[in-house]
Order: structure tokens, then C-alpha cells, then sequence
């Protein structure tokens, strides 16, 4: 994966102006984005060949051996989801949930909160020790998502958050997913959005030597979910975007910085550097998709 900062702001530049050709901005938004690109290609600091990052690729099971250590510190991801996911649980009743790709069991809290038995499922022993601690109530199974340590029709409620997009194919998984369903169960689902991982929204992580990496991640279409949802029975009863960003601009204006940041917050301090290209090209693009199915 070849990183390249003036790459990735000019990406944002060319796709302000698509949405200005689309007559969303004026010509003095046009002329202000070409000047600035003009600016960005001039800068030696981002034309520079060591500005540039290769950035290997690394497993679910490898890179969050690393990120469990930190991966319950600020995450802007929980405040988008927890809102939504936790207004669908309210209106589930209580019995056998399973947290697939419990993680740290942040969504197990959850689950156990409203008094539902949990199971929580990780391929991650790292993450699973924490959950243990966060939930001691809880059950928890060293397990993949294509091959669940489940029995069939097992448990009523289903919950997987921000996990699918480490995953290549949704189809199967979510047909485990209905296969440890019992009939009339839910399914809850929570994801970054496909236009938020186009955008770059890829867990980071350092390997043991210092090099940087980014776990497996993969942009599934909305309509994937769906399709992979209805061929094994399962029914839609609510989807959620949140997250859109305001089209309005910020009042003051923002100022742009001139530190791209270190590797590991980009693409998000990068953004910083032109935020009014950055205001343009994310206004109303939602951050994740929520799905709530039904056997």
C-alpha cells in the first residue's frame, strides 16, 4: 500500500471540485481549489520522495494483537454507533446475545446491560482478555466469524460492530450469522462506511520493528449488505447512516495548518491542511451504515 500525502490532497481537491461542477460551490470556490493544488504540487515538503509511506498490510488477528492495547482510547467511531445501536436494543427483548467480533467487549456492556446473556466471539485472544475484564459475566469463545463456535439456532440477537469491512466477502459471514439465529431473531449490524474506507479510514498500526501497517479492509457496497442479508432469509427492518458531516462552513473559517501530522493520523490531520476542500468533498457523507435485520 503506497501512501502518498499530495496524492491523498489532491484526491480531496479533485473531489470538492466534482461536487462544484455538480453546482454545489461557485466559481470563486473553483478558482480558490485550483490555486490551491497549484500551492500543494509547489510544496517540497509534500513532493518529496521520503514524504511518501509503503505501508504493509496486516491480519485482523496480527494487527489487533497490537491495536488492543489502545483501542478502547478515544474513538470517535464509538460515539457514532453506540446512539443507534443502543435505540435498537431497546427495542429488543431480552435473551441469548451474541457479540460477534466482540472485540474488547464494548458492545457486549452493552448487551449484558439490558440484561441479555452474552456470548462474545473474537479471533483475537488480545482482545478477548479484555473483554473478560470489561464484561465478568460474560461468555467468551475464541472464534472466526466464518466459523463461529455457535450452535444452530442458538441465541436470539446477534450484534457485529465495525468488523465486516475486515472482511472480503459478506456473504458468508452473515449467513453464520443467520445460521446461529433462531427463527425471528435480529441481527444488528454497525460498519464504516463504504465512502468513509474510500476515503481512507483504515485501522493503523505499528508492526514490533517500527513498520507502519494497516489491517485488511475492504469497501462493501451498501447494497452488498442487503443482497448477502436477503439470500439467507433475512429481512431489513431498520438502516441508519450517521454521521454526515455539515454541509454549512465553519464559522469562523478554518484555518489550515501546515504540519501534515505523523503517519498514524493520516488521512485525518492531512484533511487539516486544506479544510475547506475537505468541508466540500466529506459535506453529508455518512461516517457508518447501521443495519437491523430480522429472521
Amino acid at each position: 500500500m503506497h501512501q502518498n500525502p499530495l496524492a491523498y490532497l489532491v484526491g480531496l481537491e479533485g473531489t470538492a471540485l466534482l461536487r462544484s461542477f455538480a453546482g454545489e460551490h461557485d466559481r470563486a470556490f473553483v478558482e480558490a481549489r485550483i490555486g490551491e493544488i497549484r500551492k500543494l504540487l509547489d510544496d517540497e515538503t509534500l513532493a518529496g520522495a521520503d514524504a511518501a509511506v509503503d505501508v504493509d498490510r496486516v491480519s485482523t488477528v496480527d494487527g489487533y494483537r497490537i491495536w488492543s492495547e489502545t483501542y478502547d482510547g478515544p474513538n470517535s467511531a464509538f460515539d457514532i454507533d453506540e446512539p443507534v445501536v443502543g435505540d435498537i436494543l431497546d427495542g429488543i427483548p431480552e435473551g441469548v446475545a451474541l457479540d460477534a467480533a466482540c472485540g474488547t467487549g464494548r458492545m457486549t456492556a452493552l448487551l449484558a446491560g439490558r440484561g441479555h446473556r452474552t456470548v462474545g466471539v473474537d479471533s483475537s485472544a488480545d482482545m478477548l482478555a479484555r473483554a473478560r475484564e470489561r464484561v465478568p459475566g460474560g461468555e467468551f469463545r475464541l472464534g472466526d466469524l466464518h466459523r463461529l463456535p455457535v450452535a444452530d439456532d442458538a441465541v436470539d440477537l446477534v450484534v457485529c460492530s465495525l468488523a465486516l469491512t475486515h472482511v472480503p466477502e459478506l456473504g458468508p459471514v452473515i449467513a453464520e450469522f443467520a445460521r446461529v439465529l433462531c427463527p425471528g431473531g435480529h441481527l444488528v449490524i454497525s460498519d464504516i462506511h463504504p465512502e468513509w474506507v474510500a476515503r481512507g479510514s483504515i485501522p493503523a498500526v505499528r508492526l514490533p520493528d517500527g513498520r507502519p501497517a494497516r489491517l485488511d479492509t475492504y469497501r462493501h457496497a451498501v447494497g452488498d449488505y442487503l443482497r448477502a442479508a436477503l439470500a439467507v432469509g433475512l429481512q431489513v427492518r431498520r438502516c441508519e447512516e450517521p454521521g454526515g458531516r455539515s454541509a454549512e462552513p465553519a464559522d469562523p473559517p478554518r484555518q489550515p495548518t501546515t504540519d501534515m501530522g505523523p503517519w498514524e493520523d493520516w488521512p485525518w490531520s492531512l484533511m487539516d491542511l486544506v479544510p475547506e476542500a475537505t468541508a466540500a468533498a466529506n459535506a453529508g457523507v455518512p461516517v457508518e451504515i447501521i443495519w437491523h435485520f430480522q429472521g
